[in-house]
């Protein structure tokens, strides 16, 4: 059964997270990984002239594509954080667009040789109504890439998520998790003529790793 998303409440949300995540002397980076330094890097996406990020966050690894040339956009539901990725990348030519990734996806009419999210969008959005979208925005061979936690053994699907601890106000929003085989058939449902999903091992061993899902359009 799909999740009704409260955007107002989920933009409030990732505000408040924006408070403490933003670090205006971090440098940019792309990194797809929660472990600095480890795992792929930009190549993952080709050589594109155009990128969208979903959920661009803090904005570094737009900053970094943008840095190289490329033609860099990224979507965020929270008007602090665009407010402060505005304020601190705009130098580099990363542009950052305020809103809801559906509304986002479905309302723009340029198409990009990537999409993709770290940590963002694709973890917090119902992939049956996401995938569709991204592979509208994007050119023929085209790739959409995206990571997250991998999901926990025998939790998946939609699950709610309490942000800021558990007293105070109540504050979640839901996170999406699947096996990689299960990623890799919403994809090619969505019309991705493949898609490939891996966990990639920690560093350290026993400590959690990275799903990682790379998928290419017709």
């Amino acid at each position: 059964m799909p999740i009704d998303h409260d955007l107002g409440a989920e933009a409030e949300l990732w505000d408040t997270y924006a408070q403490t995540a933003f670090e205006p002397d971090a440098p940019p980076g792309l990194n797809w990984t929660q472990y600095q330094g480890h795992g792929p890097g930009a190549e993952l996406l080709g050589v594109p002239r155009r990128v969208l990020e979903i959920g661009c966050g803090t904005g570094r690894a737009l900053a970094h594509l943008a840095q190289q040339g490329v033609e860099a956009h990224g979507v965020d539901l929270s008007p602090v954080m665009v407010k402060k990725t505005t304020e601190r990348w705009s130098g580099t030519g990363a542009v950052f667009h305020l809103g809801d990734v559906l509304t986002h996806l479905a309302e723009d009419r340029r198409t990009y040789d990537a999409v993709y999210s770290v940590f963002g969008a694709a973890w917090f959005t119902d992939p049956s109504r996401l995938f569709p979208l991204v592979r509208a925005r994007l050119a023929p061979g085209g790739v959409f890439v995206f990571s997250q936690p991998p999901a926990i053994p025998g939790a998946y699907g939609p699950q709610g998520m309490y942000k800021g601890g558990f007293a105070g106000r109540a504050m979640f929003t839901y996170r999406y998790s699947y096996r990689p085989a299960v990623w890799e058939r919403f994809l090619t449902r969505a019309g991705f003529a493949s898609a490939e999903a891996t966990v990639l091992e920690a560093p350290c061993e026993g400590h959690i790793g990275t799903l990682l899902v790379r998928a290419v359009a017709q």
